[in-house]
């Protein structure tokens, strides 16, 4: 059953390996025949492109071991299309240039890549910094669940207000008063942390107590709001490893 998977972890990989092979045989030397892994029509396959395929493939296979001689079935085969195409002067063919250079172009950037991760090794200091200017300054921050209700006039804020101080339900007044996108969900605005919110808002909201809602408009940019704090909690980031 297992054996049924190679064919499927060749597929991704034997294409990087030929584009790479071919690219170091017009660059470099003829293929000696004791640094062959095979022949075919008389034209080498390296070990070195064999070892390059190897481990494509192991990367890819997650613990199974591919047998050496499908690896050099495979190359075998791709090295014989590889004749035939050029045989059909398929490889002179602009189409077939241009993508060849593009690869090229991407094995060239990849290699520049790794070549300064190596000249560049990353610390665990330097990811310690990462983590503390992504991550860890949000700790000990407050994150909120609240509703709002947002009106274009301060009148029509201190209406609400009045309604709810006699009884009235908040999403149901968000949902026939507001004008903000959350009215279809009853101003519901979920959880968000006091930096995700304009000032106004984030500082009424910070004074509020769980369960509140502010007995005088808000106002901010977008309009006049009124604001129920349902939850608050303490955000908690992932430590660092």
């Amino acid at each position: 059953m297992k054996l049924k998977l190679i064919p499927f972890l060749l597929a991704g990989t034997a294409l990087v390996a030929g584009c790479q092979q071919n690219a170091n045989t017009v660059a470099a030397p003829s293929i000696l025949k004791e640094d062959a892994a095979a022949s075919v029509n008389g034209q080498f396959i390296s070990k070195a492109a064999l070892e390059t395929l190897t481990k494509e493939v192991s990367a890819r296979a997650q613990g199974q071991v591919v047998p050496k001689d499908k690896l050099i079935d495979e190359l075998v085969k791709r090295e014989l299309l590889v004749q035939e195409a050029k045989n059909k002067g398929l490889d002179k063919s602009a189409e077939i240039i241009e993508r060849l250079e593009m690869m090229k172009g991407a094995l060239l950037s990849q290699a520049a890549v790794e070549d300064y991760i190596k000249a560049n090794p990353v610390t665990d200091a330097d990811l310690q910094a990462e983590y503390d200017k992504q991550i860890g300054n949000v700790a000990g921050g407050a994150e909120f669940k609240a509703r709002h209700i947002l009106v274009k006039e301060e009148s029509e804020a201190i209406a609400i207000i009045a309604e709810l101080d006699k009884g009235s339900d908040f999403a149901e007044l968000a949902t026939t008063k507001s004008t903000g996108p959350s009215k279809t969900q009853g101003g519901d605005l979920g959880w968000f942390g006091a930096k995700q919110m304009v000032a106004p808002f984030s500082a009424a909201v910070a004074k509020l107590e769980n369960g509140k809602y502010t007995t005088t408009p808000v106002k901010t940019q977008f309009g006049w709001h009124v604001i129920l704090r349902e939850d608050s909690r303490q955000q908690t980031p992932p430590p660092f490893e």
